[in-house]
């Protein structure tokens, strides 16, 4: 037997629910006491605010990437050329 799949039409734009996913995680962070969730929150904040601004990139033609996006891919491509601490031995 298929499995059928569950589709369903989202209501709000991928722009709106996550513009409405930052404030609520903003709320959180903001009501939490200094710590490492606290920070964990931030860090999402953050990560929703970038896929905010490269939505926005992707929607509008002819731009140019965000400045964070080239930042990430020269990070990622760096991290990987990087060679391996030599172990203790």
């Amino acid at each position: 037997m298929v499995k059928k799949r569950r589709r369903f039409k989202q209501t709000q734009t991928l722009a709106e629910r996550l513009a409405e996913h930052v404030g609520r995680l903003r709320q959180r962070a903001s009501s939490l006491p200094s710590g490492t969730e606290q920070a964990r929150l931030w860090q999402k904040v953050h990560q929703a605010e970038r896929a905010l601004s490269i939505d926005a990139w992707l929607a509008s033609p002819g731009t140019v990437p965000p400045r964070h996006v080239g930042t990430l891919q020269r990070n990622e491509a760096k991290h990987c050329l990087e060679k391996p601490p030599d172990e203790p031995h």
